[in-house]
């Protein structure tokens, strides 16, 4: 008796992703053109050019204090409760994980794990470039501002460059950077930039972070983006990786990917063949190779046991489907004959 192992959860996800192991041949990988270097060029001087405004203390320094001095929130105090929900667009747990729930489908429908492995590189670097600034900078916040005036500087805090800003710009331009055709790309990309623009807005309408550290927060998202190209090897390496380390687990578990089921054979049909009456033979009809379109071809069935229509159980009831009528009067009689005289 033959009995076949029950797969489990985690073998049915493997096993969908074995259907077909390479990437679609429609989705392309985005490669670091000379375009893109001239952007990534131009974000990092915008970059450091931020940077050295405010370690200066120039005029953008002055420019913050004037607008936390503006308090927007007070300015316009009615629409408070819509930039309390909106800001929550550019926090990195909800965000990651509505796009990573997003990401991980198409990783599914696609049978690849570049979408996901995209998305925790980017995430990766995000933490690791922006924490960084944060923590050599050093600067403290709007709320927190100690001498007016000051760039507030090598404090102790950790809002310069701002990471709802940066992390809005990431988890919502990766959507743009795996989008599967151009069009998608562009309108993915013009939203995440209003997406992450309204964040950053928003930070600064609540007093949370200065106007720099908004603009400084856009740069470090878009470098990270704009980078990703460079990381693709990478991608591709680790996702080869994966696998190998699910093979190597499966044989040391001694489990096995389910095989496909064997194709059945397929037999010559069946030439079916007009009854005889009784006493003589017909021979089967044939069909020339230069027979017309509206010539009937012959009837071909799958090989086995075949019944005649006589020998079949009815599907309808055998005689007449029309009701009874006492007053019809049957085919090939007269009325005279068919109807009785009646006394008058």
């Amino acid at each position: 008796m033959r009995t076949e192992r029950n797969l489990t959860r985690l073998d049915r996800v493997f096993a969908r992703l074995d259907r077909e192991p390479e990437r679609p041949a429609h989705i392309d990988v985005p490669r670091m053109s000379r375009h893109r270097v001239v952007l990534f060029a131009a974000t990092l001087a915008f970059y450091l050019a931020i940077v050295w405004l405010v370690v200066t203390t120039s005029w953008l320094v002055r420019f913050d204090w004037q607008v936390m001095f503006f308090r927007p929130y007070q300015q316009w105090a009615g629409i408070h409760w819509f930039v309390d929900y909106y800001v929550v667009l550019g926090q990195r747990g909800p965000t990651a994980v509505m796009v990573a729930a997003w990401l991980g489908w198409r990783s599914w429908r696609q049978h690849t794990l570049r979408p996901l492995l995209t998305l925790g590189t980017s995430l990766l670097l995000l933490n690791i470039t922006v924490g960084a600034a944060k923590l050599g900078m050093g600067r403290l916040g709007p709320h927190y501002a100690t001498v007016i005036g000051s760039n507030e500087m090598g404090l102790g805090g950790d809002i310069f460059p701002s990471g709802h800003t940066a992390n809005a710009v990431v988890t919502w331009g990766i959507l743009a950077y795996l989008a599967s055709t151009p069009a998608t790309r562009r309108w993915l990309s013009a939203a995440s930039a209003v997406t992450s623009l309204g964040v950053g807005l928003a930070t600064v309408y609540l007093g949370t972070h200065w106007l720099s550290d908004v603009l400084l927060g856009w740069a470090a998202g878009l470098l990270i983006l704009l980078a990703l190209p460079w990381c693709e090897p990478l991608i591709a390496l680790a996702e080869t990786r994966i696998f190998d380390l699910r093979d190597r687990w499966r044989a040391r578990s001694g489990r096995t990917a389910p095989a496909p089921a064997p194709a059945s054979p397929v037999t010559a049909p069946v030439l079916l063949k007009p009854r005889a009456s009784s006493g003589e033979e017909v021979p089967a009809a044939r069909e020339t190779v230069g027979a017309s379109r509206s010539a009937r071809p012959a009837a071909h069935l799958a090989p086995g046991p075949h019944t005649t229509r006589s020998e079949r159980t009815p599907v309808t009831p055998i005689g007449s489907r029309r009701p009874p009528h006492p007053d019809r009067v049957a085919r090939g009689t007269s009325a005279a004959t068919a109807r009785p005289a009646t006394g008058g």
